[in-house]
């Protein structure tokens, strides 16, 4: 057996939705797959989807997470962020203290943390796995970013690499992972687009529009309310996910077929099906529809900036047409985006993982 394959990581995944969780999932397969010891840190529905997923091949650890800035607005989340700073450093504090008495007990080989900031030892290869190493600041405030920017390349100073999934050259990321200033670029790695969607070429593209809708409440249910407001004016095969669990689906015309949810086989299946997709700008569904190659029509969270940030870059690059939700007019919109290209990646998810697993099991 190689060095490899004997190692004992601890991988971190923030619970703030569900895109680090399935993002980071393919990864610890890949960790799995060469012989690693895992143990997973997490909580809420993040680490519910990562137990069923991996079951009892690797152990699993609750713990707290910092709290949610999830607002209406963009001021209204800039706004909760400052007011949970005192909370979200206790958070990363008592993580830190948890840690250090885990490490009491057992030997690791190795970290990896995807946004749980307590998750990183001097003493330890540590690896820290983001998509926003450089902080979007409102109204784009240098001095705001720059200080942040600052403040984080000094939390991160432990850290051996920090693992970018995104193309190094181009990048559908724009400012959050490229051209940072305090972090030295000889710290940053590029993996490459990270999708658990899987490209199936056994599917035929028969559905004209795949509409999933997500996002904290209640912009969820305001965006779905947009969207059922406007199908009667939006022609061909209509398939819609509202991400409700459990809840019920409501009737509408000929053509259009509502689940109140999809799980990830179903949602995957739909995605390889649409000829164009609307959803949300969250950097996790990007990469999947970078993987798949699909157009779509993308309608940022309200409030959420990141998501905001990235809807109006890749509509001036020119890759994803985006609009805002209170602006949305369905078939007006769905018939732009279709002429806009979507993004090709570097390279698919396959070998990503394996630039992932070369970085941190074997130096490279």
């Amino acid at each position: 057996m190689s060095q490899s394959n004997s190692k004992r990581v601890l991988f971190g995944t923030s619970s703030w939705g569900l895109g680090h969780a399935t993002r980071d999932l393919i990864l610890m397969k890949g960790l799995i797959a060469r012989g690693c010891e895992l143990t997973v840190v997490s909580t809420g529905r993040a680490l519910s989807v990562i137990r069923s997923e991996l079951g009892g091949s690797c152990r699993y650890l609750d713990w707290p997470d910092i709290p949610s800035s999830v607002a209406r607005t963009s001021l209204g989340f800039y706004a909760k962020t400052v007011a949970n700073i005192p909370r979200i450093i206790r958070t990363w504090e008592r993580e830190k203290r948890l840690l250090g008495r885990l490490l009491q007990r057992e030997r690791f080989d190795l970290i990896v943390s995807d946004h749980r900031n307590g998750l990183i030892r001097r003493d330890i290869p540590t690896y820290y796995i983001t998509h926003s190493p450089h902080y979007i600041a409102p109204w784009r405030s240098r001095f705001m970013e720059g200080v942040m920017e600052w403040f984080l390349a000094r939390w991160f100073s432990p850290v051996r690499r920090i693992l970018i999934p995104d193309d190094e050259d181009g990048g559908m990321s724009g400012d959050m992972s490229h051209g940072t200033w305090f972090l030295p670029p000889g710290k940053l790695v590029y993996l490459g687009i990270l999708s658990s969607v899987r490209r199936r070429e056994d599917l035929p593209e028969d559905i004209d529009y795949f509409i999933t809708i997500s996002g904290p409440e209640p912009q969820r249910t305001l965006f779905e309310r947009r969207i059922l407001s406007q199908l009667d004016r939006l022609a061909g095969r209509i398939v819609i996910a509202l991400g409700t669990p459990g809840g019920t689906a409501p009737r509408v015309r000929r053509g259009v077929e509502i689940h109140p949810y999809l799980d990830r086989a179903r949602q995957e299946e739909m995605l390889n099906r649409a000829k164009l997709v609307v959803c949300r700008s969250g950097y996790t569904t990007l990469m999947e529809l970078a993987e798949l190659g699909k157009r779509a029509l993308i309608v940022p969270t309200p409030g959420q900036s990141e998501q905001e940030y990235l809807a109006e870059t890749l509509r001036e690059r020119g890759i994803f047409y985006s609009v805002r939700q209170n602006d949305l007019d369905l078939a007006r919109d769905a018939e732009i985006a279709k002429g806009y290209p979507g993004y090709t990646p570097a390279h698919p998810t396959a070998r990503s993982v394996e630039r992932f697993l070369n970085v941190v099991l074997d130096g490279g």
